[in-house]
């Protein structure tokens, strides 16, 4: 992991892609689109089996890493009313009972409002957009990128990816973690999503992770110039 500040807190991106807030013991996590597999699905696309294992078990990983008590998601948890099909819930349900005392807290995003809330057993406290953690009054939490006076915004929604390009036109697409100086994008944390390249300002930072450079580690890509990103 690697550790940043933003909006006067400490943020460690994980390579999970989800934010560790590591004083307050909260794993931000953005765009885990639950159930999006089986909503293709339901119109005849044929796509990935077990999204949402891989999606459930990426996050446990998370939570063991880190050791945080309280997961706060920013939007779109769930893809569709699809998502309520019996065999997602039901891993849904298995996932929340092995972590039940964890708080669980929902920042509505767009999918959401289609979807519907979650279930009232896997008790997830749901909110609007923003929202803001008790003791971290300079930052705020939604799921549509945005600019608030005074606070440092984390958002989601947009699935940020970075293109990174070899010396024999090598071509690499990478979700990561876009920060700029009022707002900060976190990757896409479902298994099935697709990515955007956002435009990068001369003050942005942005961090990718992948097995291409090193196992299990953020890295931070150099200052952006007007030549292609060459990382590999």
């Amino acid at each position: 992991m690697l550790t940043i500040e933003a909006g006067g807190a400490r943020l460690q991106l994980l390579p999970q892609r989800a934010v560790h807030l590591p004083d307050h013991a909260t794993l931000l996590v953005a765009d885990a689109h639950i159930g999006k597999a089986v909503s293709f699905r339901r119109l005849g696309v044929p796509v990935p089996e077990a999204t949402t294992a891989g999606t459930l078990a990426r996050l446990s990983r998370a939570l063991q890493v880190t050791g945080a008590t309280q997961v706060v998601f920013l939007g779109d948890l769930l893809h569709s009313a699809h998502a309520h099909a019996a065999d997602t819930l039901a891993a849904l349900a298995r996932w929340r009972e092995a972590h039940a005392s964890l708080r669980l807290t929902l920042v509505r995003g767009n999918h959401d409002n289609r979807a519907g809330d979650p279930s009232a057993g896997l008790q997830v406290q749901c909110v609007d957009e923003p929202w803001h953690l008790d003791g971290l009054p300079g930052l705020a939490l939604c799921h549509h990128p945005q600019t608030l006076p005074g606070r440092y915004v984390l958002a989601g929604h947009v699935h940020p990816s970075a293109v990174l390009r070899g010396r024999a036109r090598e071509r690499l697409r990478l979700p990561c973690f876009h920060f700029g100086p009022a707002l900060g994008v976190l990757p896409a944390f479902g298994d099935f999503t697709g990515t955007h390249t956002l435009p990068r300002g001369a003050q942005d930072r942005v961090f990718v992770s992948s097995g291409v450079t090193a196992h299990d580690t953020v890295h931070e890509l150099p200052p952006y110039t007007s030549a292609h990103e060459r990382c590999f």
